[in-house]
């Protein structure tokens, strides 16, 4: 209970600690985290199934995100060494196949990518090459070795977010780009609505979301090339973003199963 608690609903220990004072029962977060780290033993093997099983994935979806650590930041300070990481980070990992989702966090020194990499190195060397699903960060990217490849996808996401932050300076243009991308997430949902198969899903995209997509790549070129937009403003950040993942961030127009964004 006490793990799941923590870990499961995100309640602190010392908070927990505090509860247990007042119902005259002490409980100090040290003994909640003896008992916990016993438990770990226990339990290893059911996690270490779930990411022999997350590796089967058709769709593994990543991300992380850094927390700084003042000691080590320090340490590094004194040796003057600048590529030894200040931070932990926790990375989380989603598997899909065949409709079910498995959820894998990890936290320490490595980035998602290099987690996704050590997670995938269970998979199957008969299977094909999984979807990856992330953000266009460098880090989200994994190293495979040479038997193993992925499929990589951006977050359309993420693209639009872009937009959506400079909309009071540039509302027009955003309106114009936000409203292509809401037509492409209207057809992806009733693609979900119909309970489409992967493959009947990417042929709806290629027969209404691509002509959308096919105006919208030109009409944001144009803005750069015939200087209607400055490249340094927050606007031209937002299309060149766009237009750099461009392949990436339209994968769904493609392969069949790719999902449009790493929201899950």
């Amino acid at each position: 209970m006490i793990a799941i608690l923590r870990y499961g609903s995100g309640f602190p220990m010392h908070r927990l600690e505090k509860m247990q004072d007042s119902l005259g029962i002490p409980l100090p977060a040290s003994v909640q985290w003896e008992i916990a780290c016993a438990m770990v033993v226990r339990i290893a093997p059911a996690f270490d199934e779930l990411v022999r099983q997350a590796a089967q994935g058709d769709v593994l979806h990543n991300d992380d995100t850094s927390m700084p650590v003042l000691s080590l930041r320090r340490d590094i300070d004194d040796q003057a060494d600048e590529s030894e990481r200040t931070g932990i980070f926790t990375s989380g990992i989603v598997s899909t196949r065949e409709g079910r989702q498995i959820a894998l966090f990890f936290t320490g020194r490595q980035h998602a990518g290099e987690n996704l990499r050590d997670v995938l190195l269970e998979r199957a060397t008969a299977m094909k090459p999984p979807i990856q699903m992330c953000d266009a960060l460098a880090r989200n990217l994994p190293k495979m070795p040479e038997k193993l490849e992925v499929i990589v996808s951006h977050c359309l996401a993420h693209a639009r977010r872009r937009f959506v932050e400079v909309i009071p300076n540039f509302p027009d243009a955003c309106r114009h780009v936000l409203e292509a991308l809401g037509e492409v997430y209207h057809h992806d949902e009733l693609a979900r609505q119909h309970r489409l198969s992967p493959e009947e899903r990417l042929l709806f995209h290629q027969q209404h979301s691509a002509p959308v997509m096919n105006q919208l790549h030109p009409w944001l070129t144009a803005q750069l090339e015939e200087k209607k937009v400055e490249p340094n403003s927050g606007l031209g950040g937002a299309i060149q973003y766009l237009l750099n993942h461009w392949h990436r961030l339209t994968l769904f127009l493609r392969q069949a199963g790719a999902p449009l964004d790493n929201n899950i």
